[in-house]
């Protein structure tokens, strides 16, 4: 792992402002094309996107980022002249989380009822076990902004993710507590996939580097349905960590008091899952007295994205995975170009191609990169979040983790970011 500038990370950001350039595609009087290539060899009908994102649950604070995120690429794309000639459609559904596992299989039906090619989602790796198989199966590309889980990796020739796997942001906030002279760490993690993989990643790289993991091995998780979390709180700090790893969800919001209660005083850590804003939840100085930082995975939009994404929703207060969601969805559309038709199998047989796997011209956007794929010319697409091309397990080959601050509203600040590789 190595730490980027500020400079660094804006520089990859701002590269991914949207060329003014149109897209020009050959198609019949429908409006469909009939082309296609030996790497697919489908048909050239509207593209058709769902998204499974949260809406409800645990998780749905970072629904509308990732749903900005999808609308923002499809918008681009139908300014930029649609795929292959016809707009793009999005089909929103919602995902829920892990405890209402009944949302997610159903609203994957509703969108295959209507045709989508391809599912942005879901955020949630164990959310995704409920209906990767379901989906890939169907030969529809699922395409998660947000999964982490290790077990993910290289899980369907369908399965794609444009977030990086426990292995870098683990490392990433392993590495985090090491260089702030941590040796005594204890885990808060509750007891699901993205909680225990996560987990294993920082004992292995605190413990490592010589440091020693206090509470929070196997078997030491807490049920993430409990109703109180007293006791897993009572557990650690019998242990004296010098700091917490906190990783959750929600169920922070429970815990955070539950520590003050009992007179923790070390550093405290968060995760992706629950690095979010706490302005209306604890009194002031709260996280700020623990020196907490947290980590999510991207670098940090700049301020040309995020105008772009409040330009499809005014209302957005956070921006995690806004960037994996948005180029998840630019990927999609330009494998569909590549391989002249938007079914799932063509779009799958291109998508680490048009990711730059192979090389080819860099591009930003969805203009420019289309245009440089009608002259004939491989491309390889500079992704706003800054993530490298797709490996063999289909995960990005590089990314960046960003670093975040805690201030004394219980808001949080960008700090800097790290990049490593899966």
């Amino acid at each position: 792992m190595k730490t980027t500038t500020t400079v660094r990370a804006a520089a990859l950001l701002g590269a991914a402002a949207l060329a003014l350039t149109a897209c020009s595609s050959s198609g019949g009087s429908d409006g469909e094309s009939s082309s296609s290539d030996s790497s697919g060899g489908g048909t050239a009908s509207p593209l058709v996107i769902g998204s499974l994102l949260p809406q409800t649950g645990s998780l749905a604070f970072l629904g509308p980022p990732e749903i900005a995120g999808v609308d923002l690429a499809i918008q681009e794309i139908n300014d930029a002249g649609g795929v292959l000639g016809s707009e793009v459609t999005h089909e929103a559904a919602d995902s829920s989380d892990a405890d209402h596992a009944d949302v997610a299989p159903q609203s994957w039906s509703d969108l295959q009822s209507k045709g989508v090619s391809a599912v942005i989602g879901a955020a949630s790796s164990s959310v995704t076990k409920l209906v990767v198989d379901d989906i890939t199966n169907a030969k529809v590309v699922m395409v998660s902004p947000a999964n982490t889980a290790t077990s993910l990796s290289g899980y369907s020739p369908f399965y794609f993710r444009t977030a990086p796997p426990d292995t870098v942001q683990g490392s990433a906030l392993g590495n985090l507590i090491v260089a702030d002279g941590v040796s005594d760490l204890g885990i808060l993690v509750f007891n699901e996939e993205y909680g225990t993989s996560l987990r294993d990643v920082i004992s292995s790289t605190v413990e490592s580097q010589g440091g020693t993991i206090t509470y929070g091995k196997a078997g030491e998780e807490f049920d993430p349905t409990a109703q109180s979390f007293a006791d897993a709180v009572t557990s650690i700090l019998a242990t004296n960590p010098q700091a917490i790893a906190l990783i959750a969800f929600d169920q922070t919001k429970s815990i955070v008091p539950e520590l003050v209660a009992q007179g923790f005083t070390g550093r405290l850590y968060m995760v992706d899952g629950n690095t979010a804003d706490y302005s209306a939840d604890f009194d002031a100085g709260t996280l700020a007295a623990w020196n907490t930082q947290g980590t999510i995975p991207g670098a940090y939009p700049d301020d040309a994205f995020k105008e772009r994404l409040l330009g499809v929703n005014p209302d957005l207060e956070d921006y995690s995975y806004a960037a994996e969601s948005y180029d998840a969805t630019i990927l999609v559309a330009l494998a569909a170009v590549a391989g002249g038709a938007t079914d799932g199998e063509t779009i799958q047989a291109n998508m680490a191609a048009v990711s730059g796997a192979d090389g080819g011209t860099e591009c930003t956007g969805f203009s420019e990169c289309a245009d440089l794929l009608a002259s004939g010319e491989a491309i390889n697409y500079q992704p706003v979040s800054g993530a490298g091309p797709f490996n063999a397990d289909n995960d990005p080959s590089s990314a960046f983790i960003g670093i975040y601050q805690y201030n004394d509203d219980n808001t949080y600040t960008w700090v800097k970011a790290v990049e490593g590789e899966a």
